[in-house]
């Protein structure tokens, strides 16, 4: 048994040996304009209270118990914090979704020449172009539509499950049962072992040889060594052994760990927000429309003046 644990040990030596630039890379926090050190001052210092805290402290914090909370508390406690689910983008309605098909240069040009034709009572070159743009328009909009729906088809068939604790009203005995991480609560206590996707923010109670790879979140692309033993105070939650986080996976061991955030609530759950609260940048396919209709535009304006001086003259 030493000796396979010697391995596991000696990476962990390895790992904090080494300079941190040699083992560390741009964390997905990083890429959206902001560390993990920017995160919420409460979240922040949630975390490291739950760090510190004993076990018994956190089963009264949460209301929890060892043998895990009933599925009528996890309910009351859902219908208080919500479902663990990362927030979306809003879906569009329709309309929006139509409008944002038409806004572009090119359909904006083309509409500005229909005008202009109809002003100058020419119906046929006006019909032409108010036909062009329609079909370009409701082109957009139906491939996106289908697209959308397909994207969402692909997400409902794939299920994550987490194995959890959960505790008989009737009987009192505890159970070991998979559900569907959304149905995760604050206070729900899970297994983990290795291949896990950590589900929520959780914190360790025991563990035994835990690895977790949090490159994610920290840039740490080698895993690091978790353990249940209580934090001492520390600036940044992601430094604590004993707390894991949404968006990282276990790399090797097992241990038992509590929930202490899902959701919004998470760390995870604060990068999806500022990548969803940022501008969508336009693919290459819309930059290239764009620019080929401001040629056009530029070109109007230059050649334009140029043909009413030739006429004129």
């Amino acid at each position: 048994m030493k000796l396979k644990k010697l391995p596991r040990q000696l990476l962990g030596l390895f790992a904090r040996g080494l300079p941190r630039r040699l083992v560390r890379r741009d964390s997905l926090l990083d890429s959206v304009g902001g560390a993990a050190r920017d995160m919420p001052a409460g979240l922040a210092q949630q975390r490291l209270e739950c760090a510190a805290a004993e076990t018994m402290q956190l089963f009264e914090r949460f209301h929890s118990h060892p043998e895990g909370i009933t599925a009528h508390e996890a309910e009351q406690v859902r219908q208080r914090c919500g479902e663990n689910v990362i927030d979306d983008q809003q879906k569009e309605a329709w309309w929006q979704h139509l409008w944002h098909c038409y806004r572009n240069p090119f359909n904006l040009l083309l509409t500005a020449l229909g005008m202009i034709s109809y002003a100058t009572e020419d119906l046929t070159g006006a019909l032409v172009i108010a036909l062009m743009v329609l079909i370009s328009t409701l082109l957009n909009f139906i491939q996106e539509a289908r697209s959308n729906r397909a994207a969402d088809a692909l997400k409902a068939m794939v299920s994550n499950t987490a194995t959890v604790i959960r505790s008989d009203a009737l009987t009192g005995r505890s159970e070991h049962v998979e559900l569907p991480i959304a149905q995760l609560v604050p206070g729900d206590i899970i297994k983990l072992a290795a291949g896990d996707m950590i589900p929520a923010d959780l914190r360790v109670l025991s563990a035994k040889d835990l690895f977790i790879s949090q490159a994610a979140l920290t840039g740490e692309s080698l895993p690091v060594e978790k353990s249940a033993a209580p934090q001492l105070p520390a600036a940044d939650p992601l430094d604590c052994q004993n707390l894991c986080f949404m968006g990282t996976n276990v790399v090797s061991g097992t241990a038992l760990a509590m929930v202490i955030g899902t959701g919004g609530g998470t760390y995870f759950g604060q990068l999806a927000q500022r990548v969803t609260s940022q501008d969508e940048q336009p693919n290459a396919f819309q930059s290239g429309i764009s620019k080929v209709s401001w040629l056009l535009i530029r070109f109007m304006l230059v050649m334009t003046p140029i043909v009413l001086l030739i006429n004129g003259y």
